[in-house]
C-alpha cells in the first residue's frame, strides 16, 4: 500500500513540476551542462576526431597511436595534401596547451573567449571547468546525503539515547562556520578534486540528517508501519522499504541546493587557491588567475563568473520547482 501511494506521489510530483517552465527550462539547461561535461573531451582538444593520413583512418581522440606519440596534429594537418584531412573538434584547442604569442588575447575569431596569461584558451579551460564543478557538486551532494539519510533515519527510528546524541552532534557541528571548518580540514591535506569532495560531504550532512529525522518521527507513527511491525518485519525492512521511501522527497529539495552551494564553495576554494592543483581547469581557478589582469583582461573574470551564476541560479530555480512541487502550498505563501 504504502508503495503504490510513493509511486502515484511521485508521477503527482513530476507533473507539477513539469507546469512550473522556468524550473523545466533550467532542468533542460542542467543537462545541457551535463553533456558539455561529459563530452568536454570531444568538445575541447588539440587532437583531431578523426584524421586520414597516407590513405589510412585514425581516431587520435579515442585512440592513442605509436607513429603519433609526439606528433603536433595542428602542424601536421597543415601538411595534408590531396585525400588525406584532419577533423577537429568544435574548440581546437586544450586546456593545458600554451602559446606563449597569444597571451591575454581578447575575444575573437580564433579564440572566442580570449586567453589567459599562459596563451591558454579559456574557452577549452571553461569547458572542461565544468566537469570539476559539477562532479564536486553532485558527488560532495552524494556523501552528505548518505551519511545525513543514514544517521537521520536511525535516530528517527529508534529516538532514545541514539536521537539524544545525534541531536547534540548536529549542534555542535551547527555551531563551527561550514566554510571555515572546510578550509581548515583543506589546509591539512595535498591539494586534490577528491579531498574536496570528502571535505565539503563530511560537514554538510547535517541539514539532510535533521530533515530526515524529522520525517522519521513522524512516518514512524503510521498505522501501516505498526501494521508492518504487528507482523514481525525487521527494523531494516520497515526502515528502507516503507519508511524511508515516504521521507526522501523533501530532501530532493535539499540536495537540489546542496549542489549549487557545494560548486560556489569549490569555485571560492579554488579562487582562494585551495582548490584543484594546477594545470587543471576549473571555474574558481580561472577567476583567481583574473585577480591580476582585472584592469584590463575582463573576459577572464566575466566568462568564469557568468558561468557560476548561471549554474548555482538554475540550479536554485530547480530546487524551488521541486518544492513547490512536492507541496504547492508553499507556492501559494
Amino acid at each position: 500500500m504504502s508503495e503504490l501511494k510513493s509511486a502515484s506521489f511521485s508521477r503527482m510530483v513530476v507533473q507539477r513540476f513539469r507546469q512550473d517552465r522556468i524550473a523545466t527550462i533550467c532542468f533542460l539547461m542542467i543537462l545541457i551542462l551535463f553533456v558539455i561535461a561529459i563530452f568536454s573531451p570531444i568538445l575541447a582538444n588539440n587532437k583531431p576526431v578523426a584524421l586520414k593520413y597516407q590513405g589510412k583512418f585514425y581516431f587520435p581522440l579515442l585512440f592513442k597511436y605509436r607513429q603519433f606519440v609526439s606528433t603536433d596534429f595542428k602542424e601536421l594537418s597543415k601538411k595534408l595534401t590531396g585525400p588525406d584531412f584532419a577533423i577537429f573538434p568544435v574548440v581546437p584547442y586544450s586546456p593545458t596547451e600554451y602559446d606563449l604569442m597569444s597571451v591575454l588575447q581578447p575575444p575573437g575569431r580564433s579564440h572566442w573567449l580570449g586567453t589567459d596569461d599562459r596563451g591558454r584558451d579559456v574557452l577549452s579551460r571553461m569547458i572542461w571547468g565544468s566537469r570539476v564543478s559539477l562532479s564536486v557538486g553532485f558527488i560532495a551532494v552524494g556523501i552528505y546525503v548518505l551519511i545525513g539519510i543514514f544517521l537521520g533515519a536511525m535516530a528517527g527510528y529508534y529516538g532514545g539515547g541514539l536521537d539524544a546524541g545525534l541531536s547534540r552532534l548536529i549542534e555542535v557541528m551547527i555551531c563551527f562556520p561550514t566554510f571555515f571548518l572546510i578550509i581548515t580540514i583543506i589546509a591539512f591535506l595535498p591539494p586534490s578534486i577528491y579531498n574536496i569532495m570528502i571535505a565539503i560531504g563530511f560537514t554538510g550532512w547535517t541539514g539532510v540528517a535533521r530533515l530526515i529525522r524529522g520525517e522519521f518521527l513522524k512516518i514512524r507513527q503510521s498505522a501501516y508501519v505498526e501494521a508492518e511491525k504487528a507482523l514481525g518485519a525487521k527494523d531494516l525492512r520497515i526502515i528502507f522499504r516503507h519508511i524511508l521511501p515516504n521521507a526522501l522527497a523533501p530532501t530532493l529539495v535539499v540536495a537540489t541546493f546542496g549542489v549549487a552551494d557545494a560548486i560556489l564553495i569549490e569555485s571560492a576554494l579554488s579562487f582562494l587557491g585551495f582548490g584543484v592543483p594546477p594545470p587543471t581547469a576549473s571555474w574558481g581557478e580561472l577567476l583567481s588567475q583574473s585577480r591580476s589582469y582585472i584592469d584590463f583582461a575582463w573576459w577572464l573574470a566575466s566568462f568564469p563568473g557568468i558561468a557560476i551564476f548561471i549554474t548555482v541560479t538554475i540550479y536554485n530555480l530547480v530546487g524551488e520547482g521541486i518544492r513547490d512541487a512536492i507541496d504547492p502550498r508553499l507556492k501559494e505563501t
